[in-house]
């Protein structure tokens, strides 16, 4: 428990600049608070003390505005900046070394007793506000921009941005730690620019066919 303790405050300090001390991130940040009660409280769920669970995961809901199920599975080192109105449905699966910033939901849209929410691979980044629904696949390393709203599954390495969101591929791996909402692509941007440029050259060859041809009639013309 220490260890996964030290483990967890150790990560703030790698991924939040804020952090200046172990006494501030261990009174001062809701997210920690939150995932050591969910974890005591997931402990106790899988022992079937049902209520005492959900009781501390209220607990924690009214102490940091953080609401995890105790029946979700939280990975290692995983990090709830500021946190507030973030939630994490019962059967969702996050796991190693992921980011989640503040108002993330991870939600179900079935009312069958099943497997109803997203699991999240490791080193994921789930940007502000970000809606992940149902039970799909957020691949490894894969990062959702802020108020984005997910219902498909997104590949590993993969970006996911916009309502609803589109998928694009390929970044580097510092622009995932950082996540740099300014380096973020835009799917329809691109997909419009592409259009325009494979435009713009069909024109270009339309004109040059033209003088062409122009150019052969007034030869023929001469002639």
């Amino acid at each position: 428990m220490f260890k996964i303790l030290k483990e967890d405050v150790s990560n703030i300090f790698h991924k939040d600049p804020a952090a200046r001390s172990w006494p501030e991130v261990l009174l001062c940040y809701p997210g920690l608070h939150a995932i050591i009660m969910h974890r005591f409280a997931h402990w106790l769920w899988k022992y079937k003390f049902y209520f005492i669970a959900r009781f501390i995961s209220h607990v924690a809901r009214f102490m940091t505005g953080i609401e995890i199920h105790p029946g979700a599975t939280l990975g290692r080192r995983v990090f709830i900046d500021h946190g507030m109105g973030v939630v994490i449905g019962e059967t969702a699966e996050v796991g190693n070394d992921v980011l989640i910033y503040k108002g993330v939901l991870l939600g179900g849209t079935a009312l069958e007793k099943k497997k109803r929410h997203p699991t999240v691979g490791n080193n994921v980044v789930l940007g502000s506000n970000a809606i992940v629904l149902g039970a799909i696949t957020i691949g490894d390393n894969a990062r959702i921009g802020a108020a984005s709203v997910v219902t498909h599954d997104v590949p590993s390495n993969a970006t996911a941005v916009g309502v609803p969101a589109r998928i694009s591929l390929g970044y580097s791996a510092e622009d995932v730690d950082r996540l740099e909402h300014s380096k973020l692509p835009d799917p329809i941007a691109d997909a419009m620019k592409f259009v325009l440029e494979e435009q713009q050259k069909l024109e270009t060859k339309i004109k040059t066919v033209i003088e062409e041809c122009q150019t052969r009639h007034k030869k023929q013309s001469e002639d």
